[in-house]
């Protein structure tokens, strides 16, 4: 726990990235495994994880990024895309899913998946746009932490214009809809937030013992 904590000291939202330096395969890898391992509310995972190489794109999605450097200058782009379109057929699929990974009979799970249904498909279209959207934080978390014992930096943005992303990428036709944006890479040596002392509640602030 000490080294988790430690890292959490060592990490923060990188402001800018050395371009010379490019994550490896190996420890993408890591990161991409650690977000599939997420958890999620039900273990639904509404959501698609975007990896943007392509930079020409990643120059289109700067200016919708409110012209943020990160997005050019970091070793990979990733796009959480929360699902806009959640369909029935999404939760058979995942009831499916893990019929074949415990070997249980699909006819078992019909409890399960009827509940599923119930609680999320009856939710405004609204509401459960949001709520799918928040399961992507769940997700940037764990690639927060990842990220942080292979000590690579990451900056977590919600500073964006979604629709000119999603025109972008093409997202609407796809059923997503962009809900986060991380840049992932290495500190620069002249980005002077790094020296910043972190700035968070003390624990009497931030806790309440009831």
């Amino acid at each position: 726990m000490s080294t988790f904590l430690e890292n959490q000291n060592w990490r923060y939202a990188t402001k800018k990235f050395d371009a010379t330096k490019k994550i490896s395969n190996e420890d993408l890898n890591t990161i991409k495994e650690a977000i599939r391992l997420s958890s999620s509310s039900y273990g639904l995972q509404p959501y698609k994880v975007i990896i943007v190489e392509n930079p020409e794109l990643r120059a289109k999605i700067q200016p919708a990024a409110w012209g943020q450097s990160q997005i050019v200058e970091a070793s990979h782009l990733i796009i959480f895309a929360n699902e806009i379109q959640l369909k029935e057929q999404d939760i058979d699929n995942y009831v499916i899913n893990i019929s074949a990974t415990r070997n249980i009979p699909v006819e078992a799970l019909s409890g399960y998946a009827d509940f599923m249904k119930s609680k999320i498909l009856t939710l405004p279209e609204e509401t459960k746009n949001v709520w799918t959207a928040k399961q992507t934080y769940l997700a940037l978390e764990n690639l927060l932490n990842a990220a942080a014992e292979l000590k690579i930096d990451v900056t977590p943005m919600e500073g964006f214009i979604p629709e000119q992303v999603n025109e972008i990428l093409g997202l609407e036709k796809l059923g997503l809809n962009t809900s986060l944006i991380a840049t992932l890479g290495y500190r620069h040596e002249a980005d002077d937030t790094q020296h910043y002392k972190k700035v968070r509640k003390s624990e009497q602030e931030l806790f309440i013992t009831l």
